[in-house]
């Protein structure tokens, strides 16, 4: 069983991996064997010192920038990717934006700018990596959801939907690539201990009301989604797919 665990000779692309869950997942499989490219938009100095600690576990290591909500952005971060690694096995779309907002004064500029981090250039990104892995007969897609398909978060109306709408396409793909040696999951996490969420979570009041949400009775951390990470990309995951993991401490029941 340990073998199949293992991500030996597997070359992995995880967008938005310079902090929170994109890192632990990066360096996650960097320790069972995979070269990584750690994608970032705007933190370069972060990518590169967790591509440094990747490299720690004697695989390579390389840092692709790139704001996906510019147009073309998805094409050179894949292409970069290519150029570094040789070839993407393993495709994790973590990078999203989250702009909270009332549902009355969402603008233009915030619903475009998170659909086209949040979806757009999850598509762009898996119309680039599904064809040779078809052709290899072997892939593994991850796109990173959360808990806020089940339980929309008032103010986060738009970064919600783009997040059923990426598990949807998932579930889409999944049956048309299964039968190539490709699976297709979704890891939807809950409220997790990153960056994006420790200046709310500072709130005294409303830390205390998120955590009578969660069964759990606790915050996760990124580390606790790389478990379910590495069974999904790994060969010991090879005849799940299609499927929505929640890692949120019961928030979603």
């Amino acid at each position: 069983m340990k073998e199949l665990f293992s991500l030996a000779g597997k070359r992995a692309l995880v967008t938005g991996s310079s902090r929170g869950i994109g890192r632990a997942i990066a360096l996650g499989f960097a320790e069972f064997g995979a070269d990584v490219a750690v994608h970032y938009a705007v933190r370069q100095q972060e990518a590169q010192d967790v591509a440094a600690e990747a490299a720690r576990f004697g695989v390579r290591a390389a840092t692709v920038g790139g704001d996906l909500a510019q147009p073309g952005a998805a094409r050179r971060v894949f292409n970069e990717s290519m150029s570094a690694l040789g070839r993407i096995d393993i495709l994790v779309l973590n990078a999203s934006v989250q702009l909270p907002e009332d549902f009355a004064k969402i603008t233009a500029e915030q619903f475009e700018r998170q659909v086209a981090v949040n979806l757009k250039s999850s598509l762009e990104l898996l119309q680039l990596a599904l064809p040779p892995m078809v052709e290899r007969r072997w892939g593994r897609v991850l796109t990173v959801g959360s808990v806020q398909e089940f339980k929309p978060h008032p103010q986060m109306l738009v970064y919600a939907a783009t997040k059923s709408a990426q598990a949807s396409m998932a579930r889409n793909l999944a049956k048309q690539v299964a039968s190539c040696g490709i699976t297709v999951n979704n890891l939807a996490p809950g409220v997790i201990d990153t960056e994006r969420n420790r200046g709310r979570l500072a709130d005294e009041a409303y830390r205390a009301k998120v955590l009578s949400l969660i069964p759990a009775g606790c915050i996760g951390e990124p580390a606790d989604c790389v478990g379910t990470a590495l069974l999904l990309c790994s060969a010991a995951g090879g005849y799940i797919t299609g499927a929505n993991f929640v890692v949120d401490g019961g928030m979603s029941l």
